[in-house]
């Protein structure tokens, strides 16, 4: 495999997985997935060389081509993902593959894998499976098995993340490159925390409200949004970018001083113009940085938008909101309102609740919004016959009463 070959196979990823993204957020109709589609085919062209095809392999988590891992990345990372949620372990792609034919694959990877769901190749496109035999160790347990007893608690999974997000915050917080991948993988080990527990609503159980509001939030936000998707039956890539997007939607805060963050009496008029700056800034910096999901620049854009088009930034009217923002927004209002603050305490359920509901229709999306307080009502009675103990260690809802960090 020549540099020029694994450049432009790269190069096809990219483009295919961006069409599946695009996909997503508007259509397989739109112009953008067709010349993304066109592109692609001529990248593969490239790969191809003199051969007459190439067979990618999915092992793991990995992604084989010419009997050698592909170089990881966000965009190889979420094409493995694609292919392993609809049982693909095999791609082979032939010289002749047209861009009609990557955006029918494109369809195949954009839509919720189904159960018994027929994948049906094409002309020049070649789907299989790959079995991977598991060896036992001298218990006699599978590989598969002793993965299993690796998982984590679930109730540790968001502190450690949140020490590598927060690396990847203050290398950001540098003017370093940000690290994309390293978010996706924080989002992926969320969903799967979701999909672990006999109760995915438990996931949201360890919530954190620690001193570094800024991390937390992030995080917290990430898993609130990605409880709210699940509950809307959002599923494979589109719940993936949605978690991505929870995660970066406050990065522009980078640009905003520590000590007006943490102001704990009225900001001034210059220190509210820096704040309102931020969903701006913070959009353009995501639209600078290869590998973000364009939902992502899109949320961090609108999500201090209220639902009647108020708030910052103004925009014009008839404005159509996405649904990652307005979601993002009920998660943003509840963190905020459940998390110790320098200039007041959290607040219990019972007000955040009547809070948001008097908020419903003017800066909240109604419908969302009341499916959402269903969903926190029931995580708070599912721990409540889960735990007769309360665990003020993670509470699942910080209230001055049960002994907020």
């Amino acid at each position: 495999m020549h540099h020029e070959q694994a450049t432009s196979l790269y190069a096809f990823i990219r483009q295919l997985t961006t069409a599946v993204s695009t996909a997503l957020l508007y259509s397989l109709d739109h112009e953008q997935v067709q010349r993304l589609c066109t592109g692609a085919a001529q990248n593969l062209a490239l790969a191809l060389g003199d051969e007459p095809g190439l067979s990618l392999l999915v092992i793991d988590d990995e992604l084989v081509a010419w009997d050698r891992p592909v170089e990881t990345s966000m965009y190889v990372n979420r094409f493995c993902q694609a292919l392993k949620m609809r049982g693909i372990g095999h791609l082979r792609l032939l010289r002749e593959v047209t861009p009609q034919e990557l955006r029918q694959m494109v369809r195949l990877l954009s839509k919720p894998p189904l159960p018994n769901d027929e994948i049906r190749s094409s002309e020049h496109i070649r789907f299989g499976r790959v079995e991977v035999r598991q060896s036992e160790d001298s218990s006699g347990a599978s590989a598969e098995d002793a993965g299993r007893r690796k998982i984590r608690s679930l109730a540790d999974v968001p502190l450690e993340e949140l020490s590598t997000f927060m690396e990847i915050y203050e290398e950001a917080r540098g003017n370093k490159k940000l690290n994309v991948s390293g978010i996706s993988e924080i989002v992926g080990c969320f969903i799967n925390a979701f999909k672990q527990v006999a109760d995915p609503i438990l996931a949201l159980a360890p919530l954190r409200a620690l001193d570094e509001y800024t991390f937390t939030h992030s995080t917290n936000v990430c898993i609130l949004n990605l409880a709210q998707a699940m509950s809307l039956g959002i599923d494979g890539a589109l719940l993936h970018d949605i978690g991505i997007a929870a995660m970066l939607h406050d990065i522009g805060k980078l640009y905003v001083p520590e000590e007006i963050l943490t102001k704990p009496g009225k900001l001034d008029d210059s220190e509210w113009d820096m704040i309102k700056q931020h969903p701006l800034r913070g959009a353009q910096r995501l639209l600078d940085t290869p590998g973000v999901p364009r939902l992502a620049v899109i949320t961090a854009y609108e999500h201090h938008l209220k639902y009647n088009l108020t708030g910052y930034p103004r925009v014009q009217e008839g404005w159509q909101q996405n649904l990652c923002s307005l979601m993002t927004t009920i998660s943003d209002v509840f963190d905020a309102l459940r998390t110790k603050r320098a200039y007041r305490e959290s607040m219990e359920f019972a007000t955040i609740s009547a809070i948001m509901q008097d908020l419903s229709g003017t800066d909240l999306h109604p419908l969302l919004t009341r499916n959402f307080l269903q969903i926190i009502s029931r995580l708070s009675d599912a721990v409540s016959s889960a735990s007769p103990e309360p665990d003020t260690s993670t509470p699942p809802l910080s209230t001055p009463e049960q002994g907020t960090p």
